[in-house]
C-alpha cells in the first residue's frame, strides 16, 4: 500500500534516497529495530496513574471485534480521523469516535 500523503513517488512507497558513499566516509551509524517498551512501561504507568500522561488523546476509535477488519482497512488507507483504533471483544453497540 502507498502513503497518498506523501510528497514524492520514493516516499509513497515508503523508501528514501540515501548516499551510503557519504554516509559511509563521515563515519555515521545507523540502527533499528523495536523501541525497548519494557525498559519504560512501569515509568509510563506511573505517570499516566497520577495523571502526568494522557495518551487516550491519540485514541480515534473504540470498536468491537466485529469491526475490526473495517478499521485495518480504513486505518491501512490513512483515512482522515483513523489514528488509534482500541478493539473491545465485549463491546456491541459499534464504533465510539473520541
Amino acid at each position: 500500500p502507498q502513503d497518498p500523503g506523501a510528497k514524492s513517488e520514493l516516499a509513497k512507497q515508503g523508501k528514501a534516497v540515501i548516499d551510503f558513499g557519504t554516509h559511509w566516509f563521515k563515519g555515521q551509524t545507523m540502527g533499528n529495530g523495536q523501541a525497548p517498551v519494557k525498559r519504560y512501561n512501569r515509568q509510563l504507568r506511573d505517570l499516566i496513574a497520577a495523571g502526568k500522561a494522557t495518551p487516550s488523546w491519540i485514541v480515534s476509535h473504540e470498536i468491537s471485534l466485529d469491526e475490526a477488519a473495517d478499521a485495518y482497512k480504513n486505518f491501512d488507507a490513512r483515512s482522515k480521523g483513523w489514528t488509534k483504533v482500541l478493539i473491545k471483544p465485549g463491546m456491541s453497540n459499534g464504533k465510539k469516535e473520541n
